[in-house]
C-alpha cells in the first residue's frame, strides 16, 4: 500500500441497513450504521486500489506542473535574463507575475468544467498545453515573448492544483485524506529537488546545435510533459461515481464510505452561479483563503528565488543547482512525518501551527545573520520544510470540511485562486536591488506567514463554535435527504474536523 499499513479496520453489520445513514460529518468508525464491503475484497484492499489509481497518477501531472512553472529560476542562472536583455529594472519580476493572472482567475471556471467535463480530459488537456507553451518559452527571442509564453503557461495550469485537490477530496473520507494531501502536495518538493538536479544536468547542454543551456531546460521539460500528457487522458481518474477500474459494488460502496462522512455530494447536479454565490456566504470560506493566502508568500518566494539566493553564497551555477536539492528533500519528508502524525491523531490545527513556527524561525536566521554561510543555508531548510508542510495540511483541513461536490469544487477553487494572489506579493518581494541579503522580503514572507497562522487559529475557531451549537441543538429532523445534500457541510448533522 501507498501509505500506512493500517487503515481503521470495519466490521461489517450482521443484518442489512440503510446504505445510506442519516449520519454525516463525523469519524466514520464511529457510524452507527455501516454499509458492507463487497464480499470478493476487503476495504484495505479497496483503499489500496484506490491509492494505486488516483495518487501516483495525480502526483506526477503536479510535479510537472510546478516544474514547468518555476523551472524559470533555474533558467535564469543560466543566463535567461542576460541573453533576453532584462537585467536591469524589475523586468524578471514583471515576467514572473504575469503568470499569476490568468492562474488566479480561472481557478473557479476551471473547477467548474472539470465537474462537467471529466477529470481525465479536461486535466489532460491542461497538461498537454502548459507542456507545449513550456517548450516555446525555450525559443523566445526578447522580452514580449517571454511576458506571453508566461501568461498561457497561467492559462493552462490554472486548473492543476485546485482541481487535483479537489478530486482527491471526492476519493477519500477526511480521516485518510491528509497523507494523499501531502504526499500530492510534495510532488512541488519533489519537483524543486528534480528541477535542481536536472538543470545542473541539461545546463552542461549549452551550446548544442547552437542553443544556450536556459532554453534547452525549458525544450526538454516542456516536451517530456507532452509526451507524459498523452498517456495521462487515458491514465488519470475520474470521480468515483464513473470510473471503469471500480466494480459495479465497489462504486456503490465507495460512495456510500463518502456519504457517512461527507454527506450526499450531488455529483449528478451542475454548479450554478448561485451555487457559487451561497458558498461565499459562510464567512469560514473567506478564512480559508487568507489560511492559504498568507503561505502562498514565502512558498513561491521561495521557489523562485532560493536559486538566485543560494547563487549568492558564492556557489557556482552547477554549484547553486545542486545546493537548492537537499532543502526540498528535506521538506518532503518532513511533510510526509506531519501528514502522518496529523491523520492519527485527526487533527489539523496543531499540525499547521508547529510547522508555521518552523517556518518564522527559518526567516528570523536569515534576517539576522549575514556573515555565516552555513548557518544561513541551514536557515533555507527550515523555511522549506514549515512553509511546504503546513499549506498541504491548510489545503486538507479546509477541502476536507467543505461538503458535497458544490462546495468543494467552488471553495477548493476559491481558496487556492486567491491564495495565489499572495505569489504577486513574493514576486516584488524579492527585488534584484536588495540582494543578496534581502531583508525586505524576508521580512514581508514573516508578516503573512503570522498572517495564516491567524487565520487558522480563527478558522479553528469558528469550526468549534459551530460544531458545540450543532450539538447542543436538537437535530432538525423535517430536512430531506434533498435538503440535507443541497446543504452540504452546513447541514445541522455535519461535523466539522478540527
Amino acid at each position: 500500500m501507498l501509505f500506512s499499513k493500517k487503515e481503521n479496520n470495519l466490521e461489517s453489520p450482521t443484518e442489512k441497513s440503510d446504505p445510506v445513514p442519516a449520519y454525516v460529518g463525523n469519524d466514520y468508525d464511529e457510524a452507527p450504521e455501516l454499509v458492507q464491503c463487497p464480499a470478493h475484497t476487503t476495504e484495505r484492499k479497496l483503499l489500496t486500489k484506490i491509492d494505486l489509481h488516483v495518487i501516483p497518477y495525480l502526483c506526477i501531472m503536479y510535479l510537472l506542473a510546478f516544474l514547468d512553472r518555476v523551472n524559470i529560476a533555474n533558467a535564469n542562472v543560466f543566463g535567461l535574463s542576460k541573453e533576453l536583455g532584462i537585467v536591469d529594472g524589475n523586468k524578471y519580476n514583471t515576467a514572473l507575475v504575469i503568470f499569476f493572472v490568468p492562474y488566479i482567475l480561472f481557478e473557479i471556471p476551471s473547477n467548474v468544467i472539470l465537474k462537467k467535463m471529466k477529470p481525465r480530459i479536461w486535466l489532460s488537456i491542461c497538461m498537454f498545453g502548459f507542456g507545449f507553451v513550456t517548450m516555446v518559452q525555450g525559443f523566445v527571442t526578447n522580452y514580449a515573448g517571454l511576458l506571453t509564453t508566461r501568461f498561457f503557461l497561467g492559462v493552462f495550469e490554472t486548473g492543476m492544483f485546485p482541481g487535483a485537490f479537489y478530486l482527491i477530496g471526492m476519493w477519500y473520507r477526511r480521516h485518510e485524506a491528509q497523507k494523499r494531501y501531502s504526499f500530492f502536495f510534495s510532488s512541488t518538493t519533489l519537483a524543486g529537488a528534480f528541477g535542481g538536479l536536472l538543470a545542473s544536468a541539461i545546463g552542461k547542454m549549452d551550446g548544442v546545435r547552437g542553443y544556450k543551456g536556459w532554453r534547452w531546460i525549458f525544450i526538454l521539460e516542456g516536451l517530456l510533459t507532452v509526451i507524459v500528457s498523452f498517456f495521462f487522458f487515458f491514465l488519470i481518474p475520474n470521480f468515483p461515481e464513473e470510473s471503469k477500474w471500480l466494480t459495479e459494488d465497489e462504486r456503490v460502496y465507495v460512495k456510500a464510505r463518502l456519504q457517512i462522512d461527507q454527506g450526499k455530494s450531488a455529483r449528478e447536479r451542475p454548479i450554478t452561479l448561485k451555487d457559487v454565490g451561497r458558498v461565499f456566504k459562510d464567512p469560514k470560506i473567506i478564512v480559508g483563503g487568507f489560511m492559504y493566502f498568507g503561505l502562498i508568500v514565502p512558498a513561491y518566494g521561495y521557489a523562485y528565488f532560493s536559486p538566485t539566493i543560494i547563487q549568492g553564497y558564492g556557489y557556482s551555477p552547477i554549484q547553486t543547482q545542486l545546493h537548492s536539492v537537499p532543502p526540498w528533500a528535506a521538506a518532503f519528508g518532513f511533510s510526509m512525518l506531519v501528514a502522518y502524525f496529523s491523520d492519527r491523531f485527526k487533527h489539523r490545527f496543531l499540525f499547521t501551527i508547529f510547522p508555521i513556527c518552523i517556518c518564522i524561525t527559518g526567516f528570523a536566521i536569515l534576517i539576522t545573520v549575514h556573515n555565516n554561510r552555513q548557518v544561513q543555508y541551514a536557515s533555507l531548510f527550515l523555511v522549506a520544510m514549515g512553509a511546504y508542510t503546513a499549506m498541504p495540511v491548510i489545503v486538507c483541513w479546509f477541502n476536507m470540511n467543505l461538503g458535497g461536490h458544490h462546495r468543494r469544487a467552488v471553495g477548493s477553487a476559491w481558496q487556492v485562486g486567491f491564495g495565489n494572489i499572495g505569489g504577486i506579493i513574493a514576486v516584488y518581494s524579492f527585488l534584484k536591488k536588495d540582494g543578496p541579503r534581502y531583508i525586505p522580503g524576508y521580512s514581508i514572507s514573516i508578516a503573512f506567514v503570522c498572517l495564516s497562522a491567524l487565520s487558522c487559529t480563527l478558522y479553528f475557531v469558528l469550526c468549534s463554535w459551530q460544531n458545540r451549537r450543532r450539538d447542543k441543538s436538537v437535530r432538525d429532523l423535517s430536512l430531506t435527504e434533498h435538503e440535507k445534500m443541497e446543504l452540504g457541510d452546513l447541514s445541522p448533522e455535519y461535523r466539522y474536523q478540527l
